[in-house]
């Protein structure tokens, strides 16, 4: 009985890849493994029981390198699509609007509810009551501070559950109510208007 090890694991891994490499006509990738015409052959005679006989042996054939510059974009990449899945997750969770979500993330309804009841999210019903004066002026003061005068369509969408969890008020109604002063045009003029009045 052959004992598989980390070793043979990863030798098998590469000796699949190349395979793969070859069915697919991909030889700038087999050059780059510094597969050679004599290698290339080889590999072409080899079958999958060969495959299972590596395991017991215990030859390494690679040269293991890591590329930097290769690396810490794909680490940095993944770091981002984290943050932005669990930002996802977490706005989900508020009970952000699938308008919210399509405009924020590119979700279409099915991603939407598919999210959302694997979250175990309680369907939303109707729409959300409109806050009152104070509320919404409360809202207004906490959105200005974060909002770009010069470009006020959206905000980052951790700013919006910032804005939830500075202000409670629901997801739902500051998407509604921040839409709807972004849309009013002149937003630096009402900014600068508001903060003379304030001073």
């Amino acid at each position: 009985m052959s004992v598989c090890t980390k070793e043979s694991d990863l030798v098998t891994a590469v000796l699949m890849y190349a395979l793969r490499c070859l069915a697919e006509g991909d030889q700038a990738a087999l050059r780059n493994m510094n597969f050679g015409p004599h290698e290339i052959e080889a590999l072409r005679a080899m079958t999958l029981s060969d495959l299972y006989r590596v395991e017991s042996l215990r030859a390494h054939c690679l040269r293991i390198r890591l590329d930097r510059q290769v690396y810490w974009p794909m680490v940095d990449n993944l770091q981002r699509q984290r943050q932005s899945e669990e930002t996802q997750h977490n706005l989900i969770a508020a009970d952000a609007p699938l308008e919210m979500m399509q405009t924020l993330f590119g979700f279409n309804a099915r991603e939407y509810s598919r999210l959302r009841r694997s979250m175990s999210v309680d369907p939303a019903v109707g729409r959300p009551p409109e806050p009152n004066e104070e509320t919404s002026h409360t809202l207004w003061a906490a959105w200005v501070v974060r909002v770009d005068p010069e470009a006020p369509e959206l905000l980052a969408p951790d700013d919006y559950l910032d804005l939830h969890r500075e202000t409670g008020i629901g997801l739902r109604a500051i998407w509604h109510l921040t839409r709807q002063w972004s849309e009013h045009g002149d937003l630096k003029g009402v900014i600068e208007h508001t903060d003379d009045q304030d001073g």
